[in-house]
């Protein structure tokens, strides 16, 4: 008989997966539109008083022609602008767009439904959502849906200038005896973040290269709960990169 917990822990997959499918949703809007020059760039010309004024900056539909030529193409239209191109946040909407369209395809194929039809992002992500109750019978594309969208979720939230999340972590770093300790969830990782520290490795780029910081990855976390007097239950919860921590934040 299949347990209530046993349950929960099936549907967490694809709760997460439309948690950052949302997250997805929300956000690529602002990344096109940080693709839009400012009216108040310090690279407009000054207007000309003497000639009647033109509504500033693109029309959306402009905007949208500017983003297929350089989706298709990675150049950038003729015509006034009033910003520089934003090179990495131009890559980010190329790679989401492209990651969407595959995962599209890739979940019709997976359950066996017919190619789907060309659209929109937002609209790809919505029947993609659409579709998690029937892909919740296969794990592996249930994941796959999952880390897909948290994937491209963080690729937005990057181009966006949000800061990476960061959890302290209770226990002082083996090397160097600071309460220096902090899990980057995104990255699956516990970092010391004394500019200070050094370990003994000798392969780890902190003794030589002073921005690195040493890095304990998953399969080292038990033995970085026993050496730095911390929890292991705290340290692994630590780094879960949850989409319901990301939306709270």
């Amino acid at each position: 008989m299949t347990t209530r917990t046993e349950n929960e822990k099936t549907d967490q997959p694809a709760r997460d997966a439309l948690l950052w499918i949302e997250l997805l949703l929300r956000q690529f809007p602002e990344l096109l539109g940080e693709l839009a020059p400012s009216p108040h760039s310090s690279s407009a010309p000054p207007p000309d008083l003497g000639k009647a004024s033109a509504p500033a900056g693109r029309t959306h539909a402009e905007r949208e022609e500017a983003l297929r030529v350089e989706q298709l193409h990675g150049l950038t239209p003729s015509g006034p602008t009033t910003a520089p191109l934003r090179l990495h946040v131009s890559d980010a909407i190329r790679d989401i767009s492209d990651g969407v369209v595959e995962l599209d395809e890739a979940v019709h194929d997976r359950l066996r439904l017919p190619r789907p039809r060309r659209a929109r992002v937002a609209e790809r992500l919505l029947r993609v959502a659409a579709l998690l109750g029937q892909a919740a019978e296969d794990p592996l594309l249930t994941a796959h849906i999952r880390d897909e969208a948290r994937r491209m979720a963080r690729r937005c939230t990057r181009a966006l200038g949000a800061a990476e999340p960061v959890v302290r972590v209770r226990g002082r770093c083996p090397w160097c005896g600071s309460v220096s300790l902090r899990a980057f969830p995104a990255r699956r990782s516990v970092l010391c973040v004394n500019p200070a520290c050094r370990c003994t490795g000798q392969d780890c780029d902190c003794r030589t290269d002073p921005a690195h910081r040493h890095a304990w990855t998953e399969g080292a976390w038990a033995r970085l709960a026993s050496e730095s007097g911390g929890d292991l239950t705290e340290l692994t919860g630590s780094t879960v990169d949850s989409a319901e921590k990301e939306v709270r934040r």
